[in-house]
């Protein structure tokens, strides 16, 4: 959504990545098949501030792919960080990178449909981040809100879907179901939601309080 000469001159202006996240990023680049599924250097600073800022004890990563953003995340925090990956194919690559950033014993990896295994986690969280696969993105988010604690946050990714979200008339799976997402989310009068045009697309989501129907 942002012109690449734009991003390069935000990231140049950036605090530098670190260097076993430089070394994951090009391996994800190097090994698989979409890398742009990465956060990136941007994002994955933009969450560690996040974390820097509202010190969440319990973290919730709902997609962990290879890892950067649950890096990232438990930079950013004193406390613990559950991700849950459906491709255990990936656990190598996670646990080489958690290995190196000596966050073994912050990262708790959960392997299989996030649907699955949601249920059985009990813990009050402080932070959810959502970037997994898009149909799923309202059930997730009302799986997750229960267990999220008044004050919460809420951060899911690819919100604006590389601008997909405009066409009212798309039959795409994935497109259709950020469509859904957005509206129940901005419908909701459980939470607070903005929209930020970051990457492609940041909705913060901030759940109330007080909620009296």
């Amino acid at each position: 959504m942002i012109p690449e000469e734009i991003e390069d001159y935000c990231e140049l202006h950036s605090s530098r990545e670190v260097s076993f996240l430089s070394d994951l990023n090009r391996e994800t680049h190097l090994t698989q098949v979409y890398p742009r599924m990465i956060s990136g250097p941007l994002q994955g600073t933009f969450l560690r501030f996040i974390c820097h800022m509202i010190n969440p004890r319990n973290i919730l990563e709902i997609g962990t792919f290879t890892g950067y953003s649950a890096i990232n995340l438990a930079l950013g925090s004193s406390g613990m960080v559950h991700t849950i990956e459906v491709n255990s194919e990936l656990e190598q690559i996670i646990r080489k990178y958690l290995r190196l950033a000596h966050l073994e014993n912050k990262v708790i990896l959960h392997f299989g449909d996030a649907l699955t295994i949601l249920p059985g986690l009990k813990e009050t969280w402080d932070l959810v981040y959502i970037d997994a696969d898009k149909p799923n993105y309202r059930a997730y988010y009302q799986m997750v809100l229960p267990n999220l604690r008044p004050g919460g946050w809420i951060i899911a990714d690819n919100a604006l879907w590389d601008g997909k979200v405009l066409d009212s008339r798309t039959s795409d799976k994935e497109t259709l179901g950020i469509i859904e997402f957005n509206e129940f989310v901005s419908n909701d009068p459980r939470v607070e939601n903005l929209l930020l045009p970051v990457r492609d697309g940041l909705m913060l989501i901030r759940k109330k309080e007080v909620y009296t129907e």
